[in-house]
């Protein structure tokens, strides 16, 4: 550590609040990832040499929440495990561990999603899972994880065995994770869903709409009706228009931050 530089070893320190790691393993991830700090998390999350989960202590959490008539840990389960982790059942975080599980469902973890991701994260222990949640949070901040998570919620979401997912259930999801990037037409397209299509979102709406919210301007200057947005975001533009949203190339009274 005396030979690092003050903001070495102030970023040594922040890794080592979070991971809990040694100072060796902090220094390790922190040169392979050329001193970015969100570099040098992923490194240490993606090494098995330097993650050490136990399985037996794997075992004791899994058995912990699981449900006592089934093999799976569910709603009751989920909401202990939160009890016991400090966070509200809704915080968008719970989202992320659940990408990181890969679970097939909302509420619901089998054994294998709940110890595998657990492992990958090298948690074996309450404690490590509290440590780990900084991180997990920090990950919506990636472009490129945050698209990965945004795209494994509608799976995650839907209801067994339907294709679409229910409108109440993606208004709430995009509230969730547009409240992280801060898209400032969510409550506009939430509203227009309601009032003018009331019906099931299919995956390739959901998917396009991220990209929409990333790639048109707020001024819409570059938006193009005949381009291969799917009909119902084409609609949407319309109902902007309609509504006065949009007044000559100009989004009324909103700030853009996306």
């Amino acid at each position: 550590m005396n030979k690092l530089g003050r903001g070495q070893r102030e970023k040594v320190q922040q890794f080592l609040a979070i991971t809990g790691s040694s100072e060796k393993v902090a220094i390790q991830a922190l040169k392979a990832s050329e001193w970015n700090l969100e570099g040098a998390f992923d490194f240490f999350y993606s090494q098995p040499q330097i993650k050490s989960a136990d399985t037996r202590h794997l075992e004791e959490l899994y058995n912990k929440y699981k449900d006592p008539y089934a093999d799976m840990i569910l709603v009751d389960g989920i909401t202990l495990l939160c009890t016991d982790l400090q966070v509200d059942p809704q915080d968008i975080v719970m989202l992320v561990v659940s990408w990181h599980m890969k679970a097939a469902t909302m509420c619901e973890f089998s054994k294998q999603e709940f110890m595998g991701g657990l492992q990958s994260l090298g948690i074996d222990s309450l404690d490590k899972f509290r440590e780990r949640i900084s991180f997990m949070r920090s990950e919506l901040k990636d472009e490129q994880k945050f698209r990965e998570i945004y795209n494994f919620a509608f799976g995650w979401a839907k209801e067994k065995g339907q294709k679409s997912l229910a409108l109440d259930t993606a208004i709430g999801m995009w509230q969730l994770l547009f409240a992280e990037k801060q898209w400032p037409l969510v409550d506009h397209w939430c509203q227009f869903l309601q009032a003018r299509h009331n019906k099931a979102i299919s995956r390739d709406t959901w998917s396009q709409l991220l990209e929409f919210a990333r790639t048109v301007d707020h001024a819409f200057s570059n938006y193009d009706p005949a381009g291969a947005w799917p009909y119902l975001i084409d609609e949407f533009v319309e109902y902007l228009t309609e509504n006065s949203i949009i007044q000559k190339g100009k989004l009324s009274d909103w700030s853009y931050e996306l």
